[in-house]
């Protein structure tokens, strides 16, 4: 299968990046701060929403935005710690596309996305962050944003995402759709394409645009 686009557009942690173990470490200890159970994570949907989202489905209003601002804190801090790292391919695929081809499209705070990407030397042109859309993930203002700032059609663009609410987003936004399989099992993503990594794909720019597709 080869896919055929203008502009392709990532997520970035679970993407290009891995911060599981950071996120894993300051969520727990947000959790045990706000007086938060297992229990209460395991009935709200966590991964690929904005930290407000989520304190907002497990706090008060009245604590939301200090406890969104406590857990950027932690996050934010944790990259000294080694809380983030390429996943495979990322390095590659970035490096072949032209600057104004591409865009990251976060549903973190631009203060940690921004942290995260310097501390593995990813230097996007554009990067959508949570402060720029009024909804998140999955609905699919923050793809279109993207889109109109690079200049392409949203059906030229490629959506490359592992999480489910962030493939419901791009389709949403009328994008073609590309999962990777790693916080995810691959039955569990459902897209135009699945694989296992960046490093699963081969990306050619031509002079129609960019050719995605699968290493056999």
């Amino acid at each position: 299968m080869t896919i055929q686009a203008e502009a392709l557009l990532f997520d970035n942690d679970g993407t290009l990046v891995s911060s599981l173990d950071s996120v894993n470490r300051c969520w727990t200890q947000w959790a045990q701060e706000y007086g938060i159970t297992a229990e209460d994570f395991a009935r709200v949907a966590l991964h690929g929403r904005t930290a407000a989202e989520i304190a907002a489905d497990l706090l008060p209003a009245d604590t939301v935005a200090r406890a969104v601002a406590r857990i950027e804190h932690l996050e934010v801090a944790d990259v000294a710690n080694g809380g983030v790292h390429l996943l495979p391919g990322t390095r590659a695929v970035l490096d072949a596309l032209p600057a104004d081809r591409w865009a990251i499209v976060t549903s973190a705070t631009r203060r940690l996305a921004e942290a995260r990407l310097e501390a593995v030397g990813i230097l996007p042109k554009k990067l959508i962050t949570a402060e720029d859309v009024t909804r998140g993930k999955p609905d699919p203002e923050p793809y279109v944003l993207a889109a109109r700032e690079l200049g392409v059609d949203p059906a030229r663009c490629v959506v490359f995402e592992d999480a489910p609410v962030g493939l419901a987003a791009g389709r949403a936004a009328g994008m073609t759709t590309v999962a990777l399989a790693t916080t995810h099992r691959a039955d569990e993503l459902d897209a135009d394409l699945v694989v296992e990594h960046l490093g699963a794909l081969s990306v050619l720019v031509t002079d129609g645009g960019v050719e995605i597709s699968a290493r056999p």
